[in-house]
């Protein structure tokens, strides 16, 4: 296995990973009395936390709820498709210069 072949796949860990923190966020968002201070909370929280202040700037919450957790679970999904799925840009490229 190549070194550009690991980087492929610690992006697509990475972004596994980041795609499952949100989701775990959109769940503790359904517990307000949760401290993210506190472990194993803040292990959620320390990642995700930056990015959703910046987003949170933008979309305010509806009605209360907080729904930038939702907009980060898709960016980073549509992300991952675009650059490491079966037809990903990532993965064609890859698969054209092991052709040639």
């Amino acid at each position: 296995m190549s070194g550009l072949e690991l980087g492929i796949l610690g992006f697509s860990i990475v972004m596994g990973v980041m795609t499952f923190l949100f989701i775990f966020r959109i769940v503790l968002t359904w517990y307000p009395q949760a401290d993210l201070t506190k472990f194993p909370f803040n292990l959620v929280a320390g990642p995700t936390e930056p990015l959703l202040v910046v987003t949170r700037k933008i979309i305010q919450p509806i009605g209360g709820v907080d729904i930038t957790p939702i907009v980060w679970v898709g960016l980073f999904s549509l992300a991952r498709e675009i650059l490491l799925g079966q037809q990903g840009l990532i993965t064609m490229a890859m698969r054209s210069n092991s052709v040639s």
